[in-house]
């Protein structure tokens, strides 16, 4: 047989020609073994079909749960994988989406999903001071729509968040949310496989959640952590004693690939033993179901292949839609602002601030760099036929399908004008070996929402030229700007409107300007210059008239380049009760109400010094320790 020849994959078909071809080449890999084939043929586009053929699980109306878990996201299948252990106990898990398949497991094509129906595509109200790149200044907000939830199409960034954070949870009125007392919840998920902290105290190595290194590095992140530690940033663990510093990412993969919820919790379930767990996919939840009376939650109503359906629940119902659809859902059901309800025509059960704030990290996509080298940047179109091979039939870890979508490392930095104690970063530097240009303009573009003109100026040169670079996005921890969630009507099927406001809060672009300072200050350093790193010089249209690079000028950028990395929190507040922001009290359950948590990343009172989804599992396996507690 001749030898395999490398295969230029053009974007639009990449996960066709990537990843579908070399399996239609497989009758001529003699040395592939007929089970093997047919596992990944399954995985490739079939798996819905073949979910629903060899695990038909229909809904029988009226059933009843002793729990109903909504929403197959991290916290979702992490409460009702940890409820089921109780064998007395029955609990449904419903999920909006279908479930995983090979592109979801394939980290580099994490930009590409946002595409795909795996995504909500929640867009916001067009924005005044931030998005204005994006067609209609509307800012894309994804969030995951499979079993798996968000952590089945993010970027894998495993990131708990500073001991600070949680101590002020704890300080805020909500007792048993300290740092102490959530980090043995974060130990619990977790399965780590990180180089150098096999021993360390903030790892645990024998949970559901692996955490691992990602094993393909380019000589730009090489270089990247080398300077960072020339600038003045020393190598931390940033989920152990101290965040400050630089670090090689961690990520949520397994032998790299992705390793979502649903993998990590769920499937384990589902291959290995008769469950009490009941899985329910294509399952979009409507309403809860709730007694006005005795303001007791005791099921919901959903559809499934556009019928509907209603589950009963002895015990409890828990939440676990996310940010976006945990607060809408709530409002369908007449938990919420009164003003908002009334003006829909939806009764009032229980008035509660739910949506009244939204919290996100908001980040500036670059500055960019490019720099001397050849063939290190992430580009499609450099995949070959060959490391599609490796990676999907002999299990390579170490191929450039296993980056999590570019992202190498991460720097936690202090800028000058922060408040906030010394050992609290401001500021995340996100290294991306690439950039809008990765994909020649057909996924994170198209993802983001960004004008064409801001790939045409900016990024297609690199795509055409090839030309190595990297990218380094810029996020701020703690803003100040504040948004909002709401119903437009009562239709359960439509979207909630979504104000994250931005930016309205002129401080936070200081703070993203002080990052783009420290991530030039770091491209200056000797690590960086020996391979020529230097400032992609093409503006951003719309900021031409400003001095390239000027302050002004970045200035324009960060309201231009605005983007947002899943991170919303706090539409479902928690807090006490005399706390007139907050929906749920520190046990999760909404206030005012019986037999009804919210389990997710929604709950989150102030934005934490981490990605999310860390958070999420944390939150999942501390609630499922409080429910069983309630009712055993």
């Amino acid at each position: 047989m001749a030898p395999m020849q490398s295969i230029m994959c053009s974007p639009e078909p990449l996960l066709t020609g990537c990843l579908l071809l070399p399996l239609l080449l497989l009758d001529a890999v003699q040395a592939i073994g007929n089970q093997r084939l047919l596992e990944q043929l399954q995985q490739v586009g079939f798996v819905n079909l073949l979910e629903q053929a060899t695990r038909p699980n229909v809904p029988q109306d009226l059933a009843t749960y002793d729990f109903i878990v909504v929403g197959a996201g991290a916290a979702g299948c992490t409460v009702a994988a940890r409820l089921s252990e109780n064998p007395g106990w029955k609990v449904a898990l419903l999920e909006a989406g279908g479930v995983e398949n090979i592109a979801h497991l394939t980290p580099v094509l994490a930009g590409y999903l946002q595409q795909t129906a795996s995504n909500w595509g929640y867009r916001s109200v067009p924005q005044r001071l931030s998005c204005q790149a994006m067609n209609n200044q509307e800012c894309a907000l994804p969030r995951g729509k499979v079993l798996g939830g968000t952590s089945s199409i993010n970027y894998m960034i495993y990131n708990r968040g500073n001991r600070r954070d949680f101590d002020g949870w704890a300080a805020a009125g909500n007792p048993g949310w300290s740092y102490d007392e959530v980090l043995p919840y974060f130990l619990r998920s977790e399965s780590a496989q990180l180089q150098g902290l096999e021993q360390s105290p903030y790892h645990n190595h024998s949970g559901p959640l692996s955490v691992e290194d990602v094993r393909f590095r380019t000589q730009l992140v090489d270089a990247f952590v080398e300077a960072s530690v020339e600038a003045g940033h020393p190598r931390t663990d940033y989920n152990g004693e101290s965040q400050l510093g630089v670090s090689y990412v961690q990520a949520t993969t397994r032998n790299g690939r992705r390793h979502s919820a649903y993998a990590a919790y769920i499937k384990p379930v589902r291959d290995y033993r008769k469950s009490n767990l009941h899985i329910f996919i294509f399952s979009q939840v409507t309403r809860l179901l709730i007694d006005a009376e005795t303001k007791s939650a005791y099921g919901v109503e959903f559809r499934h292949k556009d019928r509907v359906y209603t589950f009963k629940a002895r015990k409890e119902v828990v939440l676990s839609a996310g940010a976006f659809n945990s607060p809408q859902l709530l409002m369908l059901s007449g938990i919420g602002p009164a003003d908002n309800l009334k003006a829909i025509g939806v009764p009032l059960v229980q008035a509660l601030p739910v949506g009244r704030r939204l919290y996100d990290h908001m980040c500036h996509f670059g500055p960019t760099f490019v720099t001397n080298t050849t063939g290190q940047t992430t580009f499609a179109s450099r995949v070959t036929a060959g490391e599609v091979l490796s990676f999907l039939l002999a299990g390579n870890p170490a191929t450039k399908l296993s980056t999590i979508g570019g992202v190498e490392a991460l720097a936690f930095l202090k800028t000058g004008r922060s408040p906030l104690p010394q050992d609290w970063p401001d500021i995340e530097l996100i290294m991306v070996a690439g950039s809008l240009a990765s994909d020649e303009g057909t996924a994170l573009k198209l993802g983001a929402n960004f004008k064409d003109e801001i790939y045409d100026s900016m990024y297609r040169q690199l795509a055409l030229r090839q030309q190595d670079h990297f990218t380094l996005l810029v996020m701020q921890f703690h803003p100040q700007s504040v948004g909002r969630l709401w119903l437009r009507d009562r239709n359960p099927l439509g979207w909630p409107k979504i104000d994250p406001k931005y930016f309205v809060a002129e401080e936070d672009v200081e703070y993203i300007l002080d990052g783009i300072k420290a991530a030039i200050r770091i491209s200056q350093m000797p690590a960086l210059q020996s391979i020529g790193a230097r400032l992609l010089e093409r503006p951003v249209p719309g900021c031409e008239s400003l001095p390239f690079a000027s302050d002004d000028y970045w200035r324009c950028s960060i309201r231009h380049l605005s983007y947002t990395l899943h991170h919303q929190v706090a539409t479902c507040r928690m807090g006490p009760s005399s706390d007139p922001s907050a929906v749920v009290s520190a046990q999760l359950r909404v206030h005012g109400m019986r037999r009804l948590r919210v389990v997710d990343t929604s709950i989150i009172p102030v934005p934490p010094t981490a990605h999310t989804n860390a958070a999420a599992f944390m939150i999942g396996e501390k609630a499922a320790d409080m429910i069983r507690s309630d009712w055993s």
